[in-house]
């Protein structure tokens, strides 16, 4: 029996064990049932003959990135296969987003209806990792000698930013495998070799509170707020959208960089209050060929041109609240010529590569230079929606593909 055959054999059991992960409702926030998940997990990975490492992440580092949750316990799971190098791991996050209304089904009593099966987290992402585990028991069972070690790494926590998840896997337990692939919902015809990156700052407009029958006795920091942002839209978005990346990207209005204002206003006491302080946000979304450091400075910059005839009395500071940075693997690269090719003799076409446009956990990896790919079944379109689903087609064509890469990479 081929392969192949041994992974057709085994796409249900991958459904099942996507089932049972689904019935497990690891909402984030706040990091619901991760003990439950990491105990299921654990199991299966031995039942496949992996040797099994359960971390809980310390609270002391939860609370340094995420000091409401830290409260509640985290858990990074990873298995091993086989010995040495090559290192290939697959990466999957656990945690899911809050349902939310507009469900017509439990959110986590799965069911499958017309080739789809739908509940919380189906596509984002435990959808991969049952796709991935099914193709890590297919090689296992294929009897194929290999070189090298297949490392399965399930992660909290990509949801509020990845920090206690993969960063922790990667920074502080320096887990470093030779190639990762992240089983993220790009879609089995779409592999993602990077994202864009972002940077989020906190415009602050300070003047000078005051009854609202006497104006004139306060500096409305509203009004002033409203001149800044104005001249920021007039000037600082023109000035962007001259400027393109010379990636591909899922949608080609994504190739250029963006800033949007306005995510968060905050301010104000009353309605008969002069406010003496307002604020708005900036998310300004970094393309691969920028480097964060520059893209800072260029949104001081502007927010200081922006604020340079302002009356002496109106005081304005930026806050930067988050950065992240963006990733790319070589298109070139081995890793990404592996996906290529294994897509095209599961899908008869090669798969577009290109840029997602949001945040992926990537960024960990290629920081420190491991070359790491996003691919894996589902759509993203139904990510954190109500009724979200997987196309069970989809993941069954990643099951194959998964496992030609792990004959690619490993024999």
């Amino acid at each position: 029996m081929s392969g192949l055959d041994v992974a057709r054999r085994n796409v249900e059991w991958g459904v099942r064990v996507l089932r049972e992960m689904v019935y497990i409702p690891t909402v984030n926030p706040p990091g619901d049932r991760y003990g439950d998940f990491a105990r299921y997990s654990k199991e299966v990975l031995e039942s496949l003959g992996f040797s099994v490492r359960v971390f809980e992440v310390p609270a002391d580092y939860v609370r340094r990135y995420y000091p409401d949750y830290a409260n509640y316990p985290r858990y990074v799971v990873l298995g091993r296969y086989g010995e040495g190098s090559p290192v290939v791991q697959f990466n999957g996050h656990y945690d899911v987003v809050p349902p939310g209304s507009g469900w017509t089904r439990n959110p986590f009593d799965p069911v499958v209806e017309g080739g789809r099966l739908y509940g919380r987290g189906s596509s984002d992402m435990k959808g991969g990792i049952a796709a991935f585990l099914a193709a890590a028991k297919s090689f296992i069972e294929s009897g194929r000698g290999f070189r090298g070690s297949i490392e399965v790494a399930l992660v909290p926590d990509e949801e509020i930013g990845g920090e206690t998840g993969t960063g922790y896997l990667v920074k502080e337990l320096r887990v470093r495998p030779d190639y990762a692939i992240i089983g993220e919902p790009s879609g089995s015809g779409t592999v993602w070799i990077g994202h864009k990156g972002a940077l989020w700052a906190i415009v602050e407009v300070y003047g000078r509170q005051a009854h609202g029958s006497t104006p004139w006795l306060g500096v409305n920091a509203f009004e002033y707020m409203v001149r800044v942002a104005d001249r920021l839209m007039r000037e600082y978005l023109p000035y962007l959208e001259g400027r393109r990346s010379s990636y591909e990207y899922d949608d080609p209005r994504g190739a250029r960089p963006t800033a949007m204002l306005g995510g968060e206003v905050r301010g104000g006491a009353k309605v008969n209050v002069v406010p003496g302080y307002y604020s708005f946000s900036i998310d300004r979304r970094v393309t691969p060929e920028e480097r964060l450091e520059d893209v800072e400075r260029e949104v001081i910059e502007f927010v200081r041109r922006a604020a340079s005839d302002l009356p002496g009395d109106v005081r304005v500071e930026v806050r930067v609240v988050n950065r992240l940075p963006p990733a790319l693997t070589d298109p070139g690269s081995k890793l990404v010529r592996v996906a290529k090719e294994a897509a095209r003799e599961v899908l008869g076409r090669e798969p577009r590569t290109t840029v997602c446009l949001g945040g992926l956990d990537m960024r960990y990896y290629t920081e420190v230079g491991i070359s790491t790919v996003t691919y894996g079944p589902g759509l993203l379109g139904v990510a954190h929606i109500a009724d979200e689903y997987l196309p069970l087609d989809d993941f069954e064509r990643m099951v194959y593909i998964y496992y030609l890469m792990l004959e690619k990479l490993l024999t």
